[in-house]
């Protein structure tokens, strides 16, 4: 049943779409961060929400923006600088942590860390419920389904654009700085470090993207999330050429609403594979807006995780039924989902 939750980077382009979605779903959010005049500028547009700010650096202030909460959702970055102290906190507190963390170094870091913490303090801590490392986690776990393990798992994205957020740029820089100037690659089921140039391959997504000629080893956050739970031999990454060249341009124009809530004009589409044996399944979903699509994902994990799931570290492909969580992102959230044999 809906209840309290501190929302900390409120005030961020996610974590506005996180608040306004949590306010439609009956919770009340608690608007929490680092900049206390754009916490109360957000405020003003929801009368009645308490404005707690804190820094990550302040114990105490953060005990304060949690206190009364069920559960804590930090859509704050660099995740690298907030996900300890929001945990930390979040144990202190005994309630439940949700995050939105694109980095993937930082996902695999709490997914690495804090399992028996989380267990013992009967809290869920769910890391990267977002578009990257949520949406193909639970595409993943819905197309796998009862299958015991599989060969492999290919997991495709296609953007028709992507303007990247302020945040998403900082995390972007303390990414590249952890990185040296190489780039991560997931492979024999571990993360490394390589210096060679990303391979390239083909992929017929389902209209309107058709077939792509595509960038492989795109190692997101769903290279964490997906292997913690699904037993696979195999896990490939690929993205469409042109949401890359516009993540690097040097234009730093945020994404600009485009409809009634906010939401950009970018078209996403991802699309898993997975094969054991002769068996081949696939998931598609489709939507608009791969930063304000992150909102009802967390809100709905978040619903079932104070429903009861059990205590531990989870992904969102194991907090609930994940077909069960992408059917309820429909017709709003996503404009299209297809899974074979749910």
């Amino acid at each position: 049943m809906p209840s309290t939750v501190t929302v900390f980077g409120a005030y961020g382009h996610t974590g506005r779409f996180v608040v306004a979605e949590l306010v439609r779903r009956g919770w009340t959010p608690i608007l929490s961060g680092r900049n206390e005049s754009q916490l109360h500028d957000l405020a003003a547009g929801y009368p009645g929400l308490a404005v707690r700010p804190a820094t990550v650096d302040d114990p105490d202030a953060l005990d304060r923006a949690l206190a009364g909460s069920v559960a804590v959702i930090n859509a704050a970055g660099p995740f690298g600088d907030t996900v300890p102290a929001l945990v930390e906190a979040a144990l202190r507190a005994g309630i439940h942590y949700v995050d939105v963390a694109a980095e993937v170094e930082v996902v695999a870091k709490t997914v690495a860390t804090y399992q028996d913490r989380a267990a013992a303090a009967g809290i869920v801590l769910a890391p990267a419920v977002a578009f990257y490392g949520g949406l193909g986690d639970l595409l993943a776990s819905a197309a796998v389904g009862d299958l015991p393990a599989v060969d492999e798992i290919h997991l495709a994205f296609a953007l028709d654009s992507w303007i990247p957020t302020p945040g998403t740029r900082k995390a972007g820089v303390a990414s590249r700085g952890r990185r040296n100037g190489k780039r991560l690659v997931y492979t024999g089921g571990e993360l490394v470090l390589r210096d060679d140039a990303a391979p390239t391959a083909e992929w017929t997504f389902p209209a309107p993207f058709g077939k792509q000629t595509v960038v492989g080893d795109f190692t997101t956050a769903d290279s964490v999330t997906i292997p913690s739970h699904l037993k696979t031999g195999a896990l490939h990454s690929y993205m469409t050429p042109d949401a890359l060249r516009d993540l690097a341009s040097t234009d730093e124009t945020p994404p600009q609403p485009a409809d009634e809530f906010g939401r950009s004009a970018q078209q996403f589409l991802v699309e898993v594979v997975v094969r054991a044996g002769d068996t081949e399944r696939r998931a598609v979903a489709a939507g608009r807006d791969i930063y304000a699509v992150t909102a009802p994902i967390v809100v709905e994990v978040l619903s079932h995780i104070t429903s009861g799931t059990q205590a531990g570290l989870h992904t969102a492909g194991r907090i609930a039924d994940p077909a069960e969580v992408l059917r309820a992102l429909l017709p709003v959230h996503l404009d299209l989902l297809e899974i074979d044999g749910r």
